[in-house]
């Protein structure tokens, strides 16, 4: 059963006319999102990245309230804003048509003084934290090499990128020592193993943190302020993520990894420590909601989770004092917000109010989370979305998350809402290698262990079909990225059970895959699916692309551009080869995107097109 908010009937109207749907989805597509809060100096700001204007900028906010001011207002994306230690600049990043070659820029807090530190072009960027004096700011870029994200520290008096440790694969900063002298690095194995190394800045000698043995996950890695302790989330010998610490010696030497507080029941998915090093912000990733904890390191006293109120929670920031916790918040049927968290009266409070015109969000679904089993009997579990209108067996789409290590979350869908709104019921499952049940499980699908998950797509629906809420009839699938690839294997390993597919921006064919993606994403991608080099027989026996003859769904597909991640050859073979088969086919392309589609009038056209695609193919001769 699924919970709602209110009782009262939905208030959006029936869909009648494409141009009501439009209309009705254009209200929800124009709810705005508010992420990556940080703080001036002096807690007296906060700058954030919202696409109140209809495309994510840096705007900032007094902490006591009020009007927010737009400090960028340009024609690209932006991803995250860091206010610098003495409060002169913020950086941010943008993406220039919604590409990975994220380029890197601070300007002033007033909008002045705009300045690009990178050269343009195919390079990746990726922005990292300034270092305490606020000289230097971090950055990972393969500009060096198309195949490696290397570690650089760049001065932002004379514009100076210093490459620091040249790594291979991926690799980047997550915190720079108080005196300056060494960094914790990063470094990505691959996409199920990773390392932390403590980096002599001078002269670029690493030290090993976390020598362990199989998969491993260690991220995060936070320095005390006397710059002798390193904190970090890690599962080593252990299932799930735990909140740990390692001591340096005199000889900055480190020593056994140590467990300061650990759950059976969830996974730590980021903490925050105050710059006195007195306290931490644990959050808790407990089976795809979230919960929040306060630490104090000094006796490791733990308060109790402090009340949130949304699902989902991310982005922690510390005022300089402490006194304050900023974060972003949102849940299935609240946008993504900035709220404060006032330590010293325990108070939860807004800070700002993306907009929702025309919508009431008291009335929108709240899903239930449904536990499973697959066909080999493994426990799986799922978010269902039950709509308001209709009975049961309802028409219903499977929504796969993409990644695939990542989770499927009640956070705030529009494209869920949308389709509930007009009877139609949402599954999102999360099958194996999903993120947030431990290190076994997230591990299941690499390689040939894929066939398994391809399974996992039949038994999502048996479930669904079995339990009466589906109907068996009117089945739909969709998903994103890694979802897109899932969405076309189940369009063509269970041509018998789907109706209609939406493929966004998915994988189709590994071997084109690996050749055009960027250089870095194929060289940690192998484990997960397969080395083009030594295992292409399991990547062609795992691309559906060499099975779309047996496709028979009417699909859907949308791809941006000027996606790099999944370039949009992958989209184009699909479109062509089911239109020579004459299965119904329609291709929606955004020339001013990448992995994904941020801008509104993009968004609101996406998610109109995949709205109206599955009321024609799962609800027609079915009366209202």
């Amino acid at each position: 059963m699924t919970k709602r908010l209110n009782p009262k009937p939905h208030p959006i109207k029936t869909f009648r006319p494409q141009d009501e749907l439009e209309t009705i989805v254009a209200r929800m597509a124009k709810i705005g999102s508010c992420r990556f809060p940080s703080f001036s100096p002096d807690g007296c700001r906060i700058a954030f990245v919202s696409d109140l204007n209809g495309l994510p900028q840096v705007w900032t906010v007094a902490t006591e309230g009020g009007w927010p001011k737009l400090v960028t207002a340009l024609e690209d994306q932006v991803f995250r804003a860091i206010w610098s230690p003495d409060g002169e600049w913020i950086s941010f990043s943008l993406a220039p048509g919604g590409g990975m070659n994220r380029q890197v820029y601070v300007i002033r807090p007033d909008g002045t003084g705009l300045r690009m530190f990178t050269d343009g072009g195919k390079e990746n960027n990726w922005l990292g934290r300034w270092s305490h004096d606020g000289r230097w700011f971090c950055l990972a870029s393969n500009r060096r090499r198309p195949e490696a994200m290397d570690a650089y520290l760049v001065d932002r008096e004379d514009g100076e990128l210093r490459l620091i440790f040249k790594n291979k694969g991926v690799g980047y900063f997550t915190d720079i020592s108080p005196d300056g002298r060494y960094a914790v690095l990063y470094h990505m194995v691959n996409r199920s193993n990773n390392n932390l190394f403590l980096i002599d800045i001078h002269n670029g000698e690493e030290v090993l943190l976390t020598p362990h043995e199989g998969p491993g996950t260690f991220i995060t890695g936070r320095f005390s302020p006397n710059g002798k302790t390193i904190y970090l989330a890690s599962n080593k010998d252990r299932e799930r993520v735990a909140f740990c610490q390692i001591e340096l010696d005199e000889h900055n030497q480190p020593g056994p990894e140590k467990v300061i507080l650990a759950r059976e029941d969830a996974e730590l998915q980021e903490f925050e420590i105050t710059e006195d090093g007195e306290k931490a912000a644990l959050l808790w990733n407990v089976a795809g909601k979230n919960e929040l904890m306060i630490l104090h390191l000094t006796d490791m006293e733990v308060f109790p989770a402090v009340d949130l109120p949304g699902e989902i929670t991310t982005d922690l920031t510390f005022s300089k004092d402490g006194s304050l916790l900023a974060m972003a918040i949102s849940g299935s049927t609240l946008p993504w917000d900035i709220y404060l968290y006032q330590l010293q009266s325990d108070r939860v409070c807004p800070l700002t109010h993306s907009p929702h015109p025309g919508i009431d969000l008291r009335q929108l679904i709240q899903p239930e989370l449904t536990q499973f089993q697959a066909h080999d009997n493994l426990p799986l579990t799922g978010w269902l979305y039950q709509p308001t209108k209709g009975e049961k067996p309802f028409p219903t789409v499977v929504s796969f998350h993409g990644g695939p290590e990542t989770q499927e979350r009640p956070r705030f869908r529009i494209l869920y809402q949308a389709l509930l709104s007009q009877g139609i019921a949402v599954f999102g499952p999360n099958v194996r290698g999903s993120a947030g049940f431990g290190k076994t499980f997230v591990n299941l699908d690499n390689g040939p262990l894929r066939f398994n998950v391809i399974q996992d797509i039949k038994s999502c629906v048996d479930h669904l079909v079995n339990t009466g809420f589906a109907d068996p009839e009117r089945m739909g699938i969709m998903g994103g990225s890694y979802g897109g690839y899932m969405t076309m294997a189940g369009l063509t390993e269970y041509p018998e059970i789907f109706t209609a597919g939406a493929n966004l921006y998915g994988i189709v064919n590994f071997e084109t895959f690996f050749k055009h993606t960027e250089p870095w994403m194929a060289e940690i991608s192998k484990i997960k699916y397969g080395d083009p080099e030594t295992q292409a027989d399991l990547l062609r026996r795992l691309s559906p692309i060499h099975k779309l003859d047996r496709v028979t769904a009417a699909t859907i597909v949308l791809h941006g551009e000027n996606d790099t991640n999944v370039p949009v050859i992958e989209a184009e073979q699909i479109v062509t080869s089911l239109k020579n088969q004459e299965v119904p086919v329609k291709y929606v392309l955004f020339p001013d995107e990448g992995h994904g589609f941020t801008k509104e009038p993009n968004r609101v056209r996406a998610t109109t097109e995949i709205v109206a695609w599955f009321i024609e193919h799962l609800m027609k001769d079915k009366p209202n």
